[in-house]
């Protein structure tokens, strides 16, 4: 099987990048509103509840699959499922910031996604310092 082709869940990709931030600064970023604006192109603070729908500035829809305070949230975007997790990093000032989007359509888009996280993270990190 390709690298990046999963059994049950089409292509898949997955971007993680260690940050000079704890991982509570980290978190309050990626879910308020100039974090969620940056990742996933929506306006205001991260709805919480799952199954709470959200609508991006390119007309994708959604919803919040699952939200667990200071972890990860899920959420379709479109026909695909996007995860956001931080996890402590390798002491108290840093933490792992993790994209990983799968149920993609082909290879062709798992490349597509590879790049648009990657230069997410950038985003993220440049923001955070």
């Amino acid at each position: 099987m390709p690298v990046g082709l999963t059994q049950d869940a089409g292509w898949e990709i997955g971007v993680s990048r260690t940050l000079r931030q704890p991982p509570q600064a980290v978190w309050e970023f990626i879910t308020g509103p100039e974090g969620v604006a940056l990742w996933l192109g929506a306006e205001g603070p991260l709805p919480t509840e799952k199954g709470a729908p959200y609508r991006t500035a390119d007309g994708t829809e959604g919803e919040i699959r699952s939200y667990r305070p200071g972890d990860r949230v899920r959420l379709t975007y479109g026909p695909s499922t996007v995860q956001v997790a931080v996890t402590p990093g390798s002491s108290e000032d840093r933490a792992v910031l993790r994209f990983h989007q799968e149920r993609l359509a082909s290879a062709e888009e798992r490349e597509e996604r590879r790049t648009h996280w990657k230069a997410v993270m950038d985003r993220v990190a440049a923001e955070l310092g």
